[in-house]
């Protein structure tokens, strides 16, 4: 085929292809990945966390008695052990919302099994026009950005690997990372 053919006619643009997997594929990236895990949070609730035994407890009480020999903790600890770097920020709004100050609580348990958790402020994000979406970048060169319905549950996982793409959610890391502070300082 000839090459101007193809330079004139070809496809401008490259067309996003949506890749999707599995919740159980998505939770076997933790124990596959090489060196690090880092995550964006900025949502105001999860429907998740409300469904569960410490949500209940956090609301009773204002804090949750974290069991750190449960199957997350031990596999995170693990993984930590091996040199993998597991961090987060949370986008928090002023004020928080009770499902921000209960991952608050929680960062108490993500830092106990190995993560390091930092806060950023909900207007901080909007000047650093970080995404406005929940993601994982894993070793820097696959992103799962999560899928939420109106209802704040979380419905799929999808892959971005487009170089390009990933570049972007790197940027997105380095901006958030670099502002935002320790989560005992929220």
């Amino acid at each position: 085929m000839p090459r101007e053919l193809l330079a004139n006619f070809g496809p401008k643009e490259p067309v996003r292809v949506l890749q999707f997997i599995s919740f159980t594929e998505f939770d076997g990236m933790f124990t596959t990945l090489k060196h690090s895990a880092w995550r964006l949070e900025t949502r105001r609730r999860y429907a998740f966390d409300e469904a569960t035994d410490t949500y209940a407890q956090f609301l009773a009480e204002g804090r949750v008695d974290w069991d750190l020999a449960d199957p997350w903790c031990v596999e995170r600890r693990e993984q930590a052990a091996l040199g993998k770097r597991f961090e987060r920020v949370r986008i928090l709004d002023g004020p928080a919302t009770p499902g921000q100050r209960y991952l608050l609580d929680n960062a108490r348990r993500n830092e106990a099994a190995g993560e390091t958790i930092r806060v950023l402020s909900r207007a901080q994000a909007d000047e650093l026009r970080l995404p406005q979406e929940d993601f994982w970048i894993f070793d820097a060169r696959v992103v799962a950005l999560l899928h939420f319905d109106q209802d704040d549950a979380m419905t799929g996982v999808e892959l971005i690997t487009n170089p390009v793409d990933v570049l972007c959610y790197l940027q997105a890391r380095e901006a958030a990372w670099h502002h935002a502070r320790p989560y005992q300082q929220a």
